[in-house]
């Protein structure tokens, strides 16, 4: 639970840690501008209680006559501000010492050190966003790629608020009917449309289900795959990764076995965060190191969504590829013939016979990568078209509370087949109705909110 009062006037650095041309101290709550008046000296004598909300003013932070920093101090006065609350942010000069001592002087003057999480908390608490928002914002600061921040922007505008609330919507249509049934069982003028109640339920199960249907599809734009480069020696296999990550990350040398463990990176392709692995291209350890890194691999390969094998299309298909190839029979793989700028004798009809998909390149030339990329998207994406704008959802904790609402309103549209009473239905629906007020958080525990905001930064 939240170790302090809610209605303490709060403060932290917002901004990261380290040198930069602009730092933020952020004040938040119903004592933050007579905090300012203390410590903030205006060249024209104002002080901050007296000036407009929306402004942003010139000056110094000064401890009695010792001057802390020069600053440029932003007003947000409640409630059209982050948290509602009064917020005075001060501008400083970005260096660790000059944050910590204006941070240090908020603290003397009346303010406490705020927890993790907590100005976005209290945006929940007082009603300016909803739990799901609110979650987005965590969302929007982890993201990798530009495709998991619009996943997160969108929910923070409030899509999926929208789509839940909707659903919701006709869940309490169908509840008003049934109980309007319950409450006059006597009157004719109120017997139920039990037709309408499946009309209402049976739209809310679709919309829920198509958020689930793309839910997988979320999470890998937001998550990403988990993508192992494979092959024997020498193929060509450090040379990929570098020419995926646009850099020289990988040693490459003509001799085989130069990568002795694993290598990761995660790379943005297209918009999908892929952590690419780099093994061992070695079949036969011939000491303890090399038996340790060809277990790595295997483990890695295992794990793996996607694999993507290397074959050396200068050369013909050794016993080492065929092996290899014979064991990702089960998982997802591209096929990648490497060295196209050399003089071909690999067989190329075998591979096709083996893997679906196959693609000639040459890392060293960089030729064909975008071909790769597009691979990688296509088994992504699996056919999805990805100009359509769906509500996606990408977190757990929701996927969890819709599955449980859909299960629920399959057992209530069951009930309606069987013509059981009335009361039945209902409770089943109020059910569904719990697990989407759990998701906006309409309902919560503490302990909830302590969860979900430890993930935050102490200024946010």
């Amino acid at each position: 639970m939240l170790k302090h009062d809610l209605t303490d006037t709060i403060a932290a650095i917002s901004t990261p840690i380290g040198e930069g041309g602009i730092g933020i101290v952020r004040v938040s709550g119903k004592e933050a501008l007579r905090i300012a008046d203390k410590i903030f000296v205006s060249p024209t004598g104002k002080k901050p209680s007296t000036l407009k909300t929306y402004t942003t003013h010139y000056g110094t932070i000064a401890d009695n006559a010792k001057i802390i920093d020069e600053v440029i101090l932003t007003i947000m006065r409640s409630p059209r501000s982050y948290t509602r609350e009064d917020i005075v942010e001060i501008n400083c000069h970005g260096g660790i010492v000059a944050l910590r001592d204006v941070l240090s002087l908020v603290l003397a003057k009346g303010a406490r050190l705020a927890e993790p999480g907590e100005f976005t908390r209290r945006a929940f608490l007082n009603g300016r966003i909803d739990l799901t928002q609110a979650e987005a914002v965590i969302d929007i600061i982890r993201a990798k790629t530009d495709s998991a921040l619009k996943i997160g922007v969108e929910q923070l505008k409030g899509a999926l608020s929208r789509q839940i609330n909707k659903d919701r919507g006709f869940l309490l249509d169908a509840l008003s009917i049934l109980e309007a049934g319950i409450d006059f069982p006597e009157e004719e003028a109120t017997s139920v449309d039990l037709e309408a109640v499946a009309r209402k339920i049976k739209a809310a199960a679709q919309d829920l289900q198509e958020l689930l249907d793309n839910s997988r599809f979320a999470r890998t734009l937001r998550e990403g795959i988990h993508a192992v480069i494979c092959g024997k020696p020498n193929v060509g296999k450090s040379s990929l990764l570098n020419a995926l990550l646009k850099e020289e990350r990988s040693i490459v040398t003509p001799v085989p076995g130069t990568t002795r463990d694993t290598i990761e990176e995660i790379v943005d392709i297209q918009g999908i965060p892929v952590r690419i692995v780099d093994t061992a291209g070695i079949l036969e350890p011939r000491d303890l190191v090399e038996r340790k890194a060809v277990q790595r691999s295997k483990q890695h390969i295992n794990a793996a969504d996607l694999v993507i094998i290397l074959f050396d299309g200068s050369k013909k298909l050794s016993r080492e590829d065929r092996l290899l190839a014979g064991k990702l029979k089960r998982k997802k793989v591209i096929a990648v013939i490497n060295k196209l700028d050399l003089e071909q004798k690999v067989e190329h009809t075998e591979i096709a016979k083996i893997f679906e998909r196959v693609v000639s390149i040459s890392a060293k030339k960089l030729k064909n990568i975008k071909l790769l990329e597009n691979e990688i998207t296509d088994l992504v994406y699996s056919g999805k078209l990805r100009a359509a704008e769906p509500v996606l959802v990408a977190n757990l904790r929701y996927i969890k509370l819709i599955q449980k609402a859909k299960i629920v309103i399959a057992q209530a549209s069951k009930s309606l087949d069987n013509r059981l009473p009335a009361e039945f239905i209902a409770q089943d629906i109020q059910e569904a109705l719990g697990c989407l007020d759990g998701l906006l958080g309409k309902k919560f525990s503490g302990d909830l909110l302590d969860k979900i905001f430890a993930e935050f930064c102490i200024g946010k």
